[in-house]
């Protein structure tokens, strides 16, 4: 990992699935303190504990990971809190960072900002040509106004904020919410309860045709860190693997690795998505030699084995401290 030159880290969403990654990285490090605010101390959607916040941690970086996020039926039920809440803890996180002259601040946002009809691979030069994928607009939008900001405050203030765009991530440790959950953890939920109890099919939104790109958590932590001690540029930058799979090809990946042989039946009125993702990621590369190294069975085999040690049952809200 790239040696960081700030003592005291902010990082935002520290206890979520991807930010225990990323706190751990940190934590082997000599001479950083990591300061990671719990949603019971500080509410970053009011201004008043954000500003307390920073007075209490006085940090040089600030890692913004913290999101209030979910799969395609969270985000159906959930538009306007995904919006507001999302929108603003990162406009006030950033402002404060600013004020406060923080010496660099890094915004994490989402693939699910890019148009719903991006040709692929996803440049980030596309970002602006179209309208997100309905179903998580709100979530997406809110999470690029942070590049706005970033670059508005990079011209007008020096300030030095960069924005990164990471692809669906997954892992040991995510969160298994049948309720919220993403598509893996979805999944392997699925099918491990289905192998369990020896039901004859399963259940699976969509009609399969759509793809996904995945990316590992602990590559995008990784990745993240990487950024943040050397990258400090405007640009926005992606980060993923470069390969994407259609949903149809995970779902059969996902019951051969569980031992689930049973039926795959569509919710063809259930809706995909955006139909495809995949993202162009030479600029992370030439700009700070990440590269994505976990295949992706590899690294599904690792969530299946983590969630079938722990099986825990994730509380029924939506995980307001982990970014996917």
């Amino acid at each position: 990992m790239a040696t960081l030159p700030y003592s005291r880290i902010v990082v935002t969403g520290g206890s979520g699935f991807l930010g225990r990654q990323v706190v751990k990285r940190l934590q082997s490090q000599e001479g950083i303190e990591a300061f990671v605010p719990r949603r019971r101390d500080y509410n970053l959607v009011e201004m008043a504990d954000v500003k307390r916040l920073f007075a209490d941690a006085r940090p040089n970086l600030v890692i913004h990971l913290a999101a209030v996020v979910g799969g395609i039926g969270a985000n159906q039920k959930n538009p306007g809190r995904f919006f507001y809440d999302n929108l603003m803890m990162g406009a006030q996180l950033i402002e404060q960072a600013r004020v406060k002259e923080v010496a660099k601040f890094v915004a994490v946002g989402t693939v699910c900002a890019y148009p719903k009809f991006t040709p692929t691979p996803f440049r980030e030069e596309d970002l602006w040509n179209g309208y997100p994928e309905e179903t998580n607009a709100p979530y997406g939008l809110a999470k690029k106004m942070m590049l706005v900001q970033a670059q508005s405050y990079r011209r007008q203030y020096g300030f030095n904020s960069i924005f990164l765009l990471p692809a669906n991530l997954y892992g040991p440790g995510d969160n298994f919410n049948s309720e919220s959950s993403h598509v893996i953890p979805s999944l392997i939920r699925k099918c491990v309860e289905a192998r369990d109890r020896g039901a004859s099919h399963i259940e699976v939104w969509g009609t399969g045709n759509a793809s996904r790109e995945f990316l590992y958590v602990e590559d995008c932590a990784e990745a993240i860190l990487r950024a943040a001690a050397l990258y400090d540029e405007g640009e926005p930058v992606n980060i993923g693997t470069g390969n994407e799979i259609k949903i149809s090809d995970l779902v059969n990946m996902i019951a051969r690795l569980t031992g689930f042989e049973g039926e795959i039946r569509w919710q063809t009125d259930k809706p995909d998505g955006q139909p495809r993702r995949r993202l162009d990621v030479s600029r992370a590369y030439e700009k700070f030699g990440f590269r994505a190294h976990t295949p992706l069975e590899e690294g599904l085999k690792r969530a299946i084995e983590w969630y079938e040690t722990n099986q825990v049952q994730p509380n029924e809200d939506i995980n307001t401290v982990a970014q996917r």
